[in-house]
């Protein structure tokens, strides 16, 4: 089983790792076109942008994607983020992920070092013309058209910050628990 999960999760880190530079603008683009993610460019204070986040598992799971910070639009430094998780649980999905800061603290507590979001904490799925809550407990289920017409339904800060996703391909079923957590590099 920890043979399967590990070749899963290599071939997810070598999909992220080609990735990553090409897709900063095409996933910000995503997320400012998807209706409410899209008027949190103007109100927050700064955010890390995911382009691809590779998500396996097969009992034990774990999810790996490397990102941005930007603060005021400028960029700031890389950030990673790992998460694992244990229940029932099958599958692979990649996903694009981008969470805001309402204000300096909210993003000062992300990039002080190893910043992690509990279990419950929630982000909003956009989709293709539906939205569904998701969170990092692992009990998603979403859908997406593709990035070309994503649509974003309510969401809000909590404590500071905001959460969106977009499925980017993938099927995986799972009941599971996980939180994700984050790493941060300062530009130098």
């Amino acid at each position: 089983m920890k043979k399967i999960f590990s070749l899963l999760l290599l071939v997810f880190a070598f999909t992220i790792q080609t990735a990553v530079a090409d897709d900063i603008a095409d996933t910000l683009k995503v997320f400012r076109d998807a209706g409410e993610s899209g008027s949190f460019f103007n109100k927050s204070y700064g955010y890390a942008v995911f382009p691809t986040i590779g998500k396996a598992g097969f009992i034990v799971g774990g999810a790996y994607g490397k990102g941005k910070v930007y603060e005021q639009g400028k960029y700031i430094g890389d950030t990673a983020m790992t998460q694992g998780s244990i229940g029932f649980q099958l599958g692979a999905q990649g996903y694009s992920q981008i969470v805001f800061f309402q204000n300096k603290a909210a993003l000062d507590a992300f990039t002080s070092g190893n910043f992690e979001f509990s279990a419950n904490a929630e982000a909003v799925a956009i989709t293709a013309g539906a939205s569904a809550s998701a969170s990092t407990t692992g009990n998603t289920a979403s859908a997406s058209g593709g990035k070309n017409n994503a649509n974003t339904a309510s969401g809000g800060f909590r404590k500071g910050m905001a959460v969106f996703t977009v499925a980017k391909g993938g099927l995986m079923y799972e009941a599971s628990l996980a939180g994700q957590k984050f790493s941060f590099t300062r530009k130098k």
